[in-house]
């Protein structure tokens, strides 16, 4: 028997996987260094072994969005090139500074913090300037540019910081032919030209995201930056599947079934009722709910495999706890339950729980919550 059979729910993530992705998408960019991504819980895979797994791989770099992340990297005694992007005013920047992590800025009022961090700290700043070339969130405004620049450059000559990079982000990357792509693609370079002209000299200079990864090699420069591919998830299935970029998913998402039971027709299923029993039939309970992280907008609509059968969840979503309508079929207590996984066994996909939930695959591994513990499967690489 499985040994994590008698557990209620599981993660299993399988690292080898998760390698092979890596390999695949230093592949594709070749020439460039690569960052795994690893917030958000490495996107619920749990951050820890997936960095190890990830730099093993090849990856240089890892990346967080907020410092505690980071933090929490270093705290496990992983080295190497780390950076975060998402502050606050009041972060631990001298904590990040002394753990040698670089920090993103986007404007005046954290260039402000980090030097003074850096001055009580007695040590430089690992910064990187981040430019907002198009899409509108954390970064700096080119007309703002040219004061951000001159401020860290006047700071790096003071030896209170170095800026070891110049990036930016896509919106639209994941739709080829957008036409904000070329847009900022050009915006970008226009900064970095002059960021440059005024003496910066960064070690790496990055734009690329998972889609852009994949598909736009123009925008590879210095370095990539994969989240959501690493984990064999497309990040947009009209790009194409997993499969046709060389992934594999890496989650697979199980539980045992808590109770089977006969009911006659005409039965009520779950809250609202809102699926009732057309004939006599046999029910098996799923327990997890959207405690677990399981959207309740997919009930009545997304795949589970039982007993070698695709069954949809007959009702809502509970907060624990669900319900599959077994028909005829002889399940016992126990019997594992599959929500998703790369699907190669007939189970479903994340991607599928994405369309039956109305949102995308990113949100469907990334919302599985810690009361569902992550067996990490091939921990130790295999020897080559």
């Amino acid at each position: 028997m499985n040994e994590t059979a008698s557990l209620r729910a599981r993660a299993e993530i399988d690292l080898a996987a998760l390698r092979a992705n890596v390999r695949e998408l230093r592949a594709r960019a070749a020439g460039a260094q690569l960052m795994a991504v690893v917030k958000s819980d490495a996107y619920g895979h749990g951050a820890v072994p997936c960095a190890r797994a990830a730099l093993e791989a090849g990856a240089t770099w890892l990346g967080t969005a907020t410092p505690q992340e980071a933090l929490a990297l270093r705290a496990a005694g992983l080295g190497g090139r780390v950076m975060c992007w998402l502050w606050t005013p009041g972060g631990p920047w001298r904590e990040a500074i002394e753990a040698d992590i670089d920090v993103s800025v986007s404007g005046m009022w954290a260039l402000r913090e980090v030097v003074a961090a850096a001055t009580e700290a007695g040590m430089p700043a690992r910064v990187q300037l981040k430019a907002d070339t198009g899409l509108g969130r954390n970064g700096c405004q080119p007309a703002d540019w040219p004061e951000l620049v001159a401020a860290a450059r006047a700071a790096e000559a003071a030896g209170t910081l170095r800026i070891t990079g110049l990036w930016s982000h896509f919106a639209c990357a994941d739709e080829p032919g957008h036409p904000s792509i070329a847009a900022q693609l050009t915006a970008f370079r226009d900064m970095v030209a002059y960021a440059e002209k005024a003496g910066v000299d960064p070690e790496v200079r990055h734009m690329a995201n998972s889609p852009a990864t994949l598909t736009l090699p123009e925008a590879h420069f210095d370095l990539v930056r994969t989240g959501i591919a690493m984990y064999g998830i497309s990040p947009s299935p009209e790009l194409g599947a997993p499969a046709d970029f060389g992934l594999r998913p890496v989650m697979t998402l199980a539980a045992s079934i808590a109770l089977v039971k006969r009911v006659p027709a005409g039965h009520g299923i779950s809250y609202g009722h809102h699926y009732t029993t057309t004939a006599e039939t046999t029910l098996g309970l799923v327990p997890v709910g959207y405690a677990d992280g399981i959207p309740r907008h997919a009930s009545g609509r997304a795949p589970v495999l039982v007993g070698g059968v695709t069954r949809r969840i007959a009702g809502r979503v509970a907060m624990d706890q669900f319900v599959v309508d077994l028909g005829g079929d002889e399940v016992g207590v126990g019997s594992e339950a599959v929500l998703f996984g790369p699907g190669d066994r007939g189970e479903p996909t994340a991607e599928d729980w994405a369309r039956a939930a109305d949102t995308i695959a990113y949100e469907i591994v990334t919302r599985i919550g810690t009361r569902v513990p992550r067996v990490h499967l091939n921990a130790a690489p295999a020897e080559s």
